[in-house]
Parts: structure tokens; C-alpha cells; sequence
């Protein structure tokens, strides 16, 4: 993970003027390419932060406002907030949240889903950004295969409007990271 302090810019001014527009702690728990680049080191362009969750809700209308797509700090720094409102997230994401820069800012959290989660957070949608990001995790952390499985089985698939698909999406990214790593797919 990023031994960073602080976001490089603009996403550094982008959060500190964010930062400075609350008077409360606010939590921000963030998926995405955005933590793909700046917490794991995936040298690829992003211009959003995906954002699932907002707490306490009373301060994410000012946030959002601000830093929302076409809102005024996107209009300054090229980069804007997204809120994801449709995301299957493994239940218990929650208990393994961690602070991308703690400390850096006054009122601002900004929390990382741990690498699986995040991994199984891109499974529904597949895209081939997705399964880049996904094989780069695997090698960057690297994944414990069987702990992605079992998180999967326990934790995310009975959410999902069709699971078999989803199944079938699962197994070729393990097969898929087999073969980067020259196992067996068995």
C-alpha cells in the first residue's frame, strides 16, 4: 500500500478545500480506481473518487455539493466526487475499512475497502478496466486465492441479482490470476 502521508494534487487541494467546508468528522469510504491508484500504486488516469458511503449524513450534502461532478471544486481541480449508489460490496466491508491518509486533513476520512473488497466490488460490472485493476491486485497484495473465494461465497454473492453469472465471472478471474502466476487452474 501507498506509504504517502498525503494525496499528491490535485486530489490534496481538492480535499483540503473539502475539509475546510465541514465543521464535523466525516467519513468517506471510497472504492474504485482511485483507491486502485493512490492506495496501491496502479499507474493508470482517474478523474473520480467513487464514493459508497457518506456518515454522517448531515455533512455529505455540503461534500457533495462541492465536490460533485460539474460542481464548483470539479470545475477547478478536473476531478469530482461519485457517489455509487448501486455497488455490491461484501457485507462486512465495514470491519475492514482502512484510512488511505490518516491524519492529513482536520475533518475528512477517507477509507479504502481492503484489497478483496474492493477486488469483489468490480465483479458485477467486468469491465476490462476492472479486470486490469483486479489482476493488478492480485499481484501487487498478492491475493490469497482462497480468502477471495470464501469472502465471495459468504459475504457478497447473496446479493447479487444473478448470482450464477457473477459464479462464472469469479472463476475466470482466479483462472485467470492461476495463469499469471503459472499454476494450475484446478
Amino acid at each position: 500500500m501507498s506509504p504517502l502521508s498525503r494525496p499528491p494534487e490535485p486530489w490534496d487541494s481538492f480535499f483540503k478545500e473539502l475539509d475546510e467546508a465541514v465543521d464535523t468528522t466525516v467519513r468517506l469510504d471510497c472504492i474504485g480506481g482511485f483507491v486502485v491508484t493512490l492506495l496501491f500504486g496502479l499507474e493508470r488516469p482517474t478523474g473520480d473518487i467513487d464514493v459508497i458511503e457518506l456518515a454522517p449524513r448531515a455533512a455529505a450534502a455540503t461534500i457533495m455539493e462541492l465536490g460533485i461532478r460539474g460542481g464548483p471544486l470539479h470545475r477547478k481541480y478536473r476531478i469530482y466526487l461519485d457517489r455509487v449508489a448501486v455497488a455490491a460490496i461484501p457485507e462486512s466491508y465495514e470491519d475492514r475499512l482502512v484510512e488511505m491518509f490518516p491524519g492529513a486533513f482536520l475533518h475528512l476520512h477517507l477509507m479504502a475497502l481492503d484489497p478483496y473488497d474492493l477486488a469483489l466490488s468490480k465483479l458485477e460490472r467486468n469491465s476490462q478496466k476492472d479486470r486490469d485493476d483486479v489482476r493488478f491486485l492480485a499481484r501487487k497484495v498478492p491475493f490469497d486465492l482462497d480468502i477471495l473465494q470464501e469472502r465471495y461465497s459468504t459475504e457478497l454473492r447473496w446479493q447479487l441479482g444473478v448470482p450464477k453469472r457473477e459464479d462464472l465471472t469469479l472463476q475466470l478471474w482466479l483462472d485467470a490470476i492461476r495463469e499469471d502466476r503459472g499454476m494450475n487452474s484446478n
